[in-house]
């Protein structure tokens, strides 16, 4: 109950900061709770009207940010009898051209999320056809706003947002009066969609979107968003002005518009990351402390032991100068912090005073167990340190989470298995895998885009990924025994969607640290994985902890979990509690490492957003890191990995 409170409390808290906003905003401390709040007020509007003999329109979202607000709305349907009988949806957008059985459709993914499990009639939904003629899909638009207008409108709009501050498919340029129409795909949502159509190559160029105009006529609009990817463009549709190069800013104009956040994606606006600026704050919260004196050293350009008394005073902190006697006390307990979160022990250091060390001295050695949702994220987010608890003479275990085998390009499994055939003597061996590459080829040339291996095809990818990780730990000094291949069954769908995260998936973590008992555990916390493998993992793994711990297992009450990031994002400097800093020695053998996964070099399946390679962009968020201390006043390093301890 006291966290459920604090919860709430916080949602309270941030949402009644509202200078420099201009549309409303609440900010909850997890997209869960954010859902139910939007879910929520969807149920109790369609319950009223409901009782008033009225329809309710819905106006619907696609992506992964309104899953969890239908999950609840399926739950409503089911345990409080929620009638979806009088309602009537509309949905935002759909890919162009586009088969409705297609495994990217939008009416795939709302069949599979709300329709199958809820008594809406078929007759009352209603989702952009993405099969028609250009010519048909010019009247087919006009015909969907009728529909929409001869029920008298949306009573609720939910959007999403995109990279370019799209919502539906308006992309840049639309403008504030567009109806539902064709619209060709900016550069940059194509490439965010590419990982769901397996290349930007195949993501559809067109799409039929409803209007910016069709969306601004909805009484009610909720736009969620999740995550730190989002953070970014959020700060510029709250606070920066109305502009046709960012549509979600027509928003603004909107007298009942509300966006839902999670603290990610709320964490660059300025109540959030620097709320000293818009309000009293208590300061002798030290991680605010940290946060400000970190803020106003970057503001400035300044080492924080140059900080001045004027420095904090004319920019919004007089009352955290009032708490302390001068700027020189703040700036020395801010810097000593930072330094002591330095460490080329991560390990921790034997036979030395611990107490301001982010690691314990003892036990040492220690037993380390390394934590890969995929079977290249230990070496591209934390292979330095890796190699450094190897050289420091810990025992090092590396556990791949799932096998990767979706991210493996059909050309290297034919080739492992040409090479197999030309490897073996035996002629009844070779013909063998002859004829299994024959059929392999055949499979991958009926394969139609975007449709699921075989079962076959999906094993042989993911012995791809499991050689290449094998290479890595030699190439690391793992020992072999100590390398554990999991393969979590929620994965294994053949698909980009996954499914959640079930016992099974949390029995095997839980009996491999049962086993192992480590010391140390270190996890991804890279939640902004696109794809939300990274997000379940973790996931996995403190539901293990916590089954553990009701068990009153002794051994996990000696053990420290620390979080990494690096193939998608990293930790902001003022969160770091333990930074790993690299030589140019350490980044290169860190590379080496990277470079063992070969079917990802070069060109991933996967590469999300960001078009450097993973392991450019590995060494550019260590070098960055690095940046941030030398500039804050600490030692110059070539790069840094940079870990968060999470609490057990």
């Amino acid at each position: 109950m006291h966290e459920i409170i604090e919860k709430i409390k916080f949602a309270i808290e941030q949402d009644q900061v509202n200078i420099n906003e201009r549309i409303h905003t609440s900010v909850y401390d997890d997209s869960e709770n954010a859902s139910y709040h939007v879910a929520r007020n969807i149920g109790d509007t369609i319950n009223v009207r409901n009782q008033e003999g009225k329809p309710t329109v819905l106006g619907l979202a696609t992506g992964s940010s309104p899953i969890k607000i239908y999950e609840y709305l399926v739950k409503f349907h089911r345990e409080e009898s929620l009638s979806f009988d009088n309602v009537h949806s509309f949905n935002l957008d759909e890919y162009y051209p586009m088969q409705p059985d297609a495994m990217q459709s939008y009416i795939r993914f709302m069949r599979e999320h709300l329709f199958d499990h809820i008594d809406m009639p078929r007759e009352n939904i209603h989702i952009p056809d993405g099969t028609l003629t250009p010519d048909e899909a010019r009247s087919y638009c006009e015909d969907y706003e009728r529909q929409i207008s001869n029920l008298g409108g949306i009573d609720i709009q939910l959007l999403g947002i995109g990279r370019t501050g799209h919502i539906g498919f308006n992309e840049p340029g639309s403008s504030e009066k567009s109806r539902t129409r064709l619209i060709r795909l900016d550069k940059i949502t194509r490439l965010d969609a590419a990982s769901d159509f397996y290349g930007e190559e195949h993501v559809p160029p067109l799409a039929i979107t409803m209007g910016v105009g069709t969306i601004m006529e909805a009484k009610k609009i909720y736009l969620v968003a999740w995550g730190e990817n989002k953070a970014k463009i959020i700060k510029r549709a709250v606070e920066g002005v109305v502009d046709q190069t960012v549509p979600a800013t027509f928003l603004q104009n909107h007298d009942n518009c509300e966006f839902v956040l999670d603290a990610a994606a709320a964490s660059e606006l300025t109540k959030c990351k620097s709320p000293w600026l818009v309000r009293e704050c208590d300061w002798s919260d030290q991680k605010l402390v940290k946060k400000a004196v970190i803020w106003l050293a970057q503001k400035l350009g300044k080492v924080v032991l140059k900080l001045t008394n004027e420095d904090y005073n004319e920019n919004g902190m007089s009352g955290l100068m009032a708490t302390y006697e001068a700027a020189e006390e703040i700036n020395l307990k801010v810097f000593n912090q930072l330094q002591h979160t330095i460490t080329g022990w991560p390990g921790g250091k034997p036979d030395v005073d611990d107490t301001t060390r982010p690691e314990r001295a003892a036990p040492f050695p220690k037993t380390s167990l390394i934590f890969s949702p995929h079977p290249d994220d230990d070496v591209i987010s934390m292979g330095g340190t890796l190699l450094r608890l190897v050289d420091q003479g810990h025992d090092v275990h590396v556990a791949y989470q799932t096998s990767g085998n979706i991210a493996v390009f059909d050309d290297d499994v034919l080739r492992f298995l040409e090479f197999s055939a030309e490897v073996f003597d035996d002629d009844q061996v070779k013909s063998h895998v002859e004829g299994m590459a024959k059929a392999v080829k055949f499979q991958l040339h009926e394969k139609k885009e975007g449709h699921i291996d075989s079962l076959e095809i999906q094993r042989l990818k993911g012995l791809v990924r499991k050689t290449e990780a094998n290479a890595a730990c030699r190439y690391s000094g793992v020992k072999e025994e100590n390398v554990h291949f999991l393969n979590l069954p929620f994965y294994e769908t053949g698909t980009i969607k996954k499914d959640p995260i079930g016992p099974a998936d949390v029995e095997r973590i839980y009996h491999l640290l049962e086993k192992v008992k480590p010391h140390q555990i270190f996890a991804a916390g890279d939640l902004s994985d696109p794809h939300g493998t990274h997000r379940v993992c973790l996931q996995a793994i403190y539901e293990a902890i916590a089954q553990l711990k009701s068990e009153g297992k002794i051994w996990l009450e000696n053990t420290y979990v620390w979080l990494y990031r690096g193939a998608w994002q990293e930790w902001d400097i003022n969160d770091i509690e333990m930074a790993v800093p690299l030589g140019p020695k350490d980044m290169l053998r860190k590379k080496k490492a990277i470079f063992k996964h070969q079917s990802q070099k070069d060109v991933a399946m996967f590469p999300g957003s960001d078009k450097r390679e993973f392991w450019q962009r590995a060494e550019d968020r260590n070098k960055e890191t690095a940046l941030k201390y030398d500039q804050l006043g600490f030692a110059e390093y070539a790069a840094m990995e940079a870990f968060v301890r999470k609490i057990i």
